[in-house]
């Protein structure tokens, strides 16, 4: 039994207690909330609340600590959790810099602890197929990619904080930060990277980013937006290998061969996580038995590995270094 302390009562904290719940081999004992809001919300769990990760860790038998909380609390919040010798689930981005990450994880190897980031886009069924083709070469080489996520501007955003660059990172540490981890964990790090963007008058964080990867054999493009129009969220790809276009056009992934059918490869993905209602569409299910499972075993992931990110932080980084205000 994985006990799991988790940082943050927030949507998120909700979304993975939720998901938690579910699985037979772990147990939320307690959570980390010191606002009035937090409180409660803890006291509606039935669990206990402290101030801090080290007062629960004093008070409280754990294993893991689940960091869902601001990017900009991260790295106190996970190195906290690591001097102490637990196990660390962090929500993306790890942090806003490389130096940062690298010492995260130098910090959890010499605890002999585990380090995971909370990438989820890696466990979905579209991920999943994905990543076979590129993997097993079945429809050739991949020749060239395009990923899009565009969003409505992040409004719920508590205290404004997603539209802080030194808080946020903006909209390439938040929102395209999924497509680019996608990219490395499929192609590696790419050769060289461009990209343009734009803003409304009077706005001082950039709505709309496109983005050129180019490879020795592939060019991989990308889209995100926060948009100032109330747009519904849009989130797909496509593909085009040697011998077909597949493309997810964010319900289904279809693949587009020569002189043949198109070939359906999956449908809309609503796993029920619940016996009375579902909860998102499985990937956070998915993602944390995941984690647990490779906290059981003292094992690193193998669809979020060190190496990706820190790579996609570092292009991450460069691109925000440079994006005008």
């Amino acid at each position: 039994m994985v006990r799991i302390g988790i940082v943050g009562t927030g949507n998120m904290g909700a979304v993975h207690r939720s998901n938690y719940a579910l699985m037979d081999d772990c147990q939320v004992v307690a959570v980390v909330g010191k606002s009035s809001r937090g409180k409660e919300r803890a006291k509606e769990w039935g669990l206990p609340v402290y101030d801090s990760i080290s007062e629960m860790v004093q008070q409280e038998t754990i294993d893991l600590v689940d960091i869902c909380t601001p990017t900009f609390l991260h790295k106190q919040q996970v190195m906290e959790a690591l001097e102490l010798k637990k196990h660390v689930i962090s929500e993306k981005p790890l942090a806003l810099s490389k130096k940062d990450a690298e010492e995260m994880y130098r910090t959890a190897s010499e605890k002999g602890v585990q380090l995971y980031v909370a990438q989820v886009l890696q466990f979905t069924k579209e991920t999943e197929i994905l990543r076979n083709l590129v993997q097993s070469g079945v429809y050739g080489l991949a020749l060239d990619a395009q990923f899009e996520r565009l969003s409505a501007c992040p409004r719920w955003s508590q205290g404004g904080w997603l539209f802080d660059r030194e808080k946020s990172g903006l909209l390439p540490f938040d929102l395209h930060i999924h497509d680019l981890d996608l990219m490395v964990s499929l192609f590696g790090k790419p050769e060289a990277f461009s990209y343009t963007s734009c803003a409304g008058r009077g706005r001082d964080y950039p709505e709309h980013c496109r983005f050129l990867y180019s490879y020795k054999d592939r060019n991989v493009c990308a889209e995100a937006a926060w948009l100032h129009a109330d747009i519904p969220f849009i989130a797909r790809w496509r593909v085009y290998f040697e011998n077909a276009m597949v493309i997810y056009d964010g319900t289904r992934v279809t693949a587009y061969l020569l002189a043949h059918e198109p070939l359906v490869l999956v449908a809309e993905d609503k796993v029920q996580t619940d016996r009375k209602k579902a909860l998102s569409d499985g990937w956070y299910y998915r993602e944390l038995s995941h984690f647990i499972e490779c906290v059981k075993n003292g094992v690193p992931s193998p669809y979020v590995r060190r190496e990706q990110v820190l790579t996609v932080l570092d292009i991450l980084e460069n691109i925000a270094r440079d994006i005008p205000s």
